[in-house]
């Protein structure tokens, strides 16, 4: 009973510094505009080009860092939201700095990047080489890899930050492990898209009330 009392008043710090971090700036802003369009714009969020990934299989990450979701959501190619899932991601401090030559990099911090990538990797048992786990057990299973410095969607604690990988619950990531390929669009993303996992569900839930009422059967709601 002790146990699980701290355990209770412990989660709330262990998250504290992602909720008290000021996060950089990142060269690519993503704002969604229906479940499978979104505008980008850059690091001062001018320049807008939408990207249209109707007709595909993606994921989206909407980062776990305040005014986000804080989850992933897999949404395939007639843009039904299939699965979505708690994660945690990269840990604040970081900011995105100018170097002499005049190109934006990011300096400190292990933020998660912002853009639309693409699944470059797909490995079932890893161990990190760059943060390698001290007791030799893989700490980078399911990996998803989407960027070439190593970040990736994984099996991973959710209640703990990363050094910018999206960490997965067990029975999440395996799920759209078996699902994902190499090649696929990985959305990473600040900002809200359960709205469109709302809107979903209450469509559903309109369509069953119609069926109900054509077929004549009662149901509970």
């Amino acid at each position: 009973m002790i146990q699980r009392i701290l355990w209770v008043v412990m989660l709330p710090l262990m998250l504290l510094p992602a909720a008290a971090t000021e996060f950089r700036k990142h060269r690519v802003n993503i704002k969604p505009i229906t479940a499978t369009k979104f505008e980008l714009t850059d690091v001062n969020h001018e320049n807008p080009h939408i990207v249209d990934l109707t007709g595909k299989d993606f994921i989206v990450v909407s980062v776990r860092e305040p005014g986000s979701d804080g989850r992933m959501y897999a949404v395939d190619r007639d843009g039904t939201i299939w699965w979505h899932a708690k994660i945690s991601s990269g840990a604040g401090g970081g900011k995105l700095v100018k170097t002499k030559d005049g190109k934006l990099v990011p300096k400190g911090g292990h933020e998660t990047n912002n853009n639309i990538f693409h699944i470059i990797l797909k490995r079932r048992f890893h161990m990190s080489k760059t943060h390698p786990d001290p007791s030799g057990i893989n700490n980078m299973d399911f990996e998803l890899q989407f960027t070439q410095d190593g970040q990736a969607l994984h099996l991973g604690n959710t209640a703990m930050m990363s050094h910018g990988c999206i960490h997965v619950g067990r029975q999440d990531i395996d799920a759209v492990f078996k699902w994902a390929h190499v090649g696929m669009p990985v959305v990473i993303m600040r900002g809200h898209y359960n709205q469109f996992l709302q809107e979903e569900v209450k469509q559903f839930e309109e369509d069953l009330k119609e069926y109900d009422a054509q077929t004549g059967l009662e149901r509970i709601y």
